[in-house]
């Protein structure tokens, strides 16, 4: 008898193991895709600003557009990527964060293509705004996936690292890729090129497993949303037009006030809301408003520099767009190997130092290119340009592990919603602000220099900031006590 139970137990836990194994790999294999499915949005969406920005030269020449036109052709798509990100957070956490990606992916594939057939600047702004209304809904929901899908804090932070990393390679073959396409096909295969990859992305998605249970008792805050457009939206507006109208002017005058009152508004529906778009509980932890706000500074400075010197090479150097491209490889090739330091540093030991390097680096590549002007040498450009470039690389992953860490896995959506808002707001405001510069200051090197002394102001604040909100105990980046499910 004794043999035989013997036999029956040992036979039992081997059945055991292997259904255990079983299980192991078949979870390896969902994170397989989930993480290549949500990379191929992130690419789309960087593939997207980085191309267009070397293509503007052309895109002023054939639409007949002055700077101020130039900065709402790259921030229609930012502006309603900001805006709505939030919106698409919450929407994701309600409907399923699988079927509002594959909405958001088709509906920015969709605009893509409509940018490709624009006729007019008008035409081109809309559907660069519908692109926008397409990123905010699939990158927020992007992040939810890769949290349902790696529970594990060390594994989620490396698959972070592989999806920012996406993007960096994106970053980093962007410049050059719409260089060749434009030198090759004209300006609108930049946008059509997006075309194929974003079918490519659904084709993916759809064999990704259903959504986890939706949260059905989140409302949608429509009022919080339409105070939030229009707060963002009447801040740059005033910092495009302005210099171009005059600061006096009655239109712009009336511009600062409703800003103003918007920003008001929006605060104080949040505050009053039980359920609010912005949960302001949010910033009571010190990691997530640190990682917001070094996620705003940072791509208000990186994308703001990325547009100013598009012109510098193009309108000032006579650069063509492959040239220009070329000129932008020492900023995005060492974006990808930055996201993969950084993730791999992040689930070592914590995101603290990888951010601290970051804006480090950032500030150093700023203070190096100020002395550079029309006439000068490439390399007094390209080598402050890998810095700059490596400094974001090591700062995105460590910000965005350390701002999801801060909050209970039903709240991702709108965490991610929250982070991701920050960093488009951020890439709003640096290409009006930096082009506000270079539009009212001239020589053309004066305007720029103005932009990177700004740019070093800010990183250095930062830097400041976050050494000291942010240490080394690993209690800091756990979920927050007012943000965890009852």
């Amino acid at each position: 008898m004794l043999p035989v139970l013997y036999a029956w137990v040992l036979k039992t836990m081997q059945e055991g193991m292997m259904t255990g194994n079983a299980r192991a790999a078949q979870t390896r294999l969902v994170q397989r895709r989930v993480l290549a499915a949500t990379s191929i949005s992130y690419i789309v969406v960087i593939l997207d600003t980085a191309i267009v920005n070397v293509g503007l030269d052309r895109i002023s020449t054939a639409l007949a557009t002055d700077i101020a036109g130039l900065q709402w052709v790259v921030n229609a798509y930012t502006l309603a990527f900001a805006s709505l990100l939030l919106a698409g957070g919450t929407l994701g956490d309600r409907g399923g964060a699988r079927n509002v990606y594959l909405i958001g992916l088709a509906v920015f594939t969709l605009a893509s293509g409509l940018c490709g057939l624009a006729s007019s600047l008008a035409i081109l702004t809309a559907a660069r705004t519908v692109q926008g209304i397409g990123a905010a809904l699939l990158v927020p929901c992007a992040l939810t996936l890769l949290n349902h899908a790696y529970p594990d804090a060390g594994e989620r932070a490396g698959a972070i690292g592989v999806w920012a990393g996406c993007g960096g390679a994106a970053l980093a073959a962007g410049p050059l890729a719409g260089g060749v396409l434009i030198d090759l096909l004209g300006w609108r295969s930049i946008f059509l090129v997006n075309v194929p990859i974003g079918l490519i992305g659904l084709a993916m998605t759809w064999h990704i497993g259903h959504d986890e249970k939706p949260v059905p008792a989140r409302h949608f805050d429509l009022s919080g949303q339409l105070a939030a457009i229009l707060a963002l939206g009447t801040l740059v507006a005033v910092l495009i037009e302005g210099p171009a109208l005059g600061w006096e002017k009655p239109v712009i005058l009336a511009g600062m006030a409703v800003c103003a009152a918007a920003w008001i508004l929006f605060l104080t529906i949040e505050v009053r809301r039980s359920q609010p778009m912005l949960p302001l509980s949010f910033f009571k932890n010190r990691i997530f408003s640190g990682a917001a706000i070094v996620a705003l500074a940072t791509t208000l400075t990186f994308f703001g520099l990325i547009f100013v010197l598009s012109l510098y090479f193009q309108q000032v150097r006579g650069y063509s767009p492959l040239r220009t491209g070329l000129a932008f490889l020492p900023l995005t090739a060492v974006v990808t190997a930055g996201n993969m330091i950084s993730g791999r540093w992040t689930k070592a030991r914590g995101p603290r130092w990888p951010v601290l390097a970051g804006l480090c680096c950032s500030l150093v590549g700023f203070l190096g290119m100020l002395p550079s002007g029309p006439a000068s040498p490439y390399w007094l450009v390209g080598l402050p340009l890998l810095a700059i470039g490596l400094g974001g690389g090591l700062i995105t992953p460590a910000a965005t592990a350390a701002l999801l860490a801060t909050v209970e896995k039903g709240r991702v959506g709108m965490a991610a919603g929250v982070l991701n808002s920050a960093r488009q707001t951020g890439a709003a405001l640096g290409v009006a602000v930096f082009g506000a510069l270079v539009a009212a200051l001239h020589p053309f090197d004066l305007g720029m220099r103005s932009a990177l002394g700004i740019a070093a102001g800010i990183s250095a604040a930062v830097l400041v900031w976050w050494a000291l909100v942010v240490d080394d105990r690993k209690q800091e980046c756990q979920v927050a006590p007012e943000n965890r499910t009852q």
